[in-house]
């Protein structure tokens, strides 16, 4: 990608999606009561499918040696189009012998004439924009070549850096997950992602009955462990693919943190859900429109206690030592 691309947001297609559904929510009153249950039934399936394709959407792939050698943005030209326009108007009135008589020239004339002056200060505004614009430029391109220049020297403090100005987990975060990262050196870091199957999860399933009425049913706890399952899956490759595609790296390992039950205390506590250790190479061969998130694991070494009807249990996260040398630079 350009340095221009360094400041666009990212689009998702399912969250396009899920904000289309939501803009036809103003118009849910309106609707006969099978449209009703049509529309509240496709909000659920939408939201399920978004737990469950996190991993297929990523942002730009960044290319640091071409931002960092790439051309600064153009310095606009001040142009005088608008007042050019008006004086050819000018130039070329003609004053009829009705208006002479009626003494109208003189008014058109003054009409023209201050039309140029109004063209003037378009023209001005106009450059005066531009001229912002590209001083809002100028200052992404700086950024984003003094960012690529450290980068690409394997500085690790300036790895954080590009992930937080690019924020490439958004909509991760929108899912109720959060997340923290660790740089362990320029070929490798550590990221940790919390999620929050509990919240986003829904404990009831929506479907349309044959007479097109909604059909709202407790969730069985079969099948939340297996959409909660493939959704800390999903989420852990889509934080490797998000930062294989910002920065140089050869491996990131993912610990995913999710809430579990101590029997020995009885209450639900934060532990470790998931370790994945995802070298790029390996990574780079996944075909991710078709892989099963979870069962896609068995490519990589990784930590996970799942049962169908219990749901994951605590796991001991994977030693980055074991990989390659730690460092200390993180967020």
């Amino acid at each position: 990608m350009r340095w221009r691309g360094f400041a666009r947001a990212m689009n998702r297609a399912a969250v396009r999606h899920q904000r289309e559904l939501q803009k036809q929510q103003k118009m849910a009153a309106k609707m006969q009561e099978a449209e009703k249950a049509a529309y509240e039934v496709q909000i659920y399936q939408n939201h399920i499918d978004l737990l469950l394709s996190v991993h297929k959407e990523c942002g730009e792939i960044y290319d640091w040696a071409e931002i960092e050698h790439s051309e600064p943005p153009t310095n606009p030209e001040r142009r005088n189009q608008n007042e050019e326009a008006a004086k050819l108007n000018l130039s070329s009135l003609k004053i009829g012998f009705s208006d002479k008589l009626l003494g109208r020239g003189d008014a058109k004339k003054k009409q023209l004439m201050d039309a140029i002056e109004e063209a003037r200060r378009l023209d001005e505004k106009e450059y005066q924009d531009a001229m912002s614009e590209y001083q809002k430029e100028f200052e992404d391109w700086q950024t984003a070549k003094g960012l690529s220049t450290k980068i690409i020297a394997g500085d690790m403090p300036s790895y954080i850096e590009a992930i937080k100005k690019v924020d490439p987990f958004s909509d991760i975060k929108g899912l109720g997950s959060s997340y923290e990262i660790k740089v362990k050196s320029k070929n490798m870091l550590v990221a940790t992602l919390h999620v929050n199957g509990d919240t986003v999860i829904p404990s009831e399933t929506r479907s349309l009955t044959k007479s097109g009425k909604i059909s709202i049913k407790p969730m069985t706890k079969n099948r939340f462990y297996e959409i909660y399952q493939d959704f800390v899956c999903s989420s852990s490759l889509r934080i490797a693919r998000e930062l294989f595609a910002l920065l140089p790296l050869d491996m990131i390992i993912v610990n995913a943190i999710g809430s579990i039950l101590n029997k020995q205390t009885g209450h639900l506590e934060d532990a470790p859900i998931l370790s994945i250790a995802i070298p790029r190479k390996t990574f780079d061969k996944l075909n991710f429109e078709n892989i099963d998130p979870s069962d896609s694991l068995s490519n990589f070494v990784h930590n996970m206690s799942f049962k169908k009807g219990k749901g994951f249990g605590p796991v001991d996260v994977l030693d980055p030592s074991g990989f390659e040398k730690n460092t200390d630079a993180g967020i």
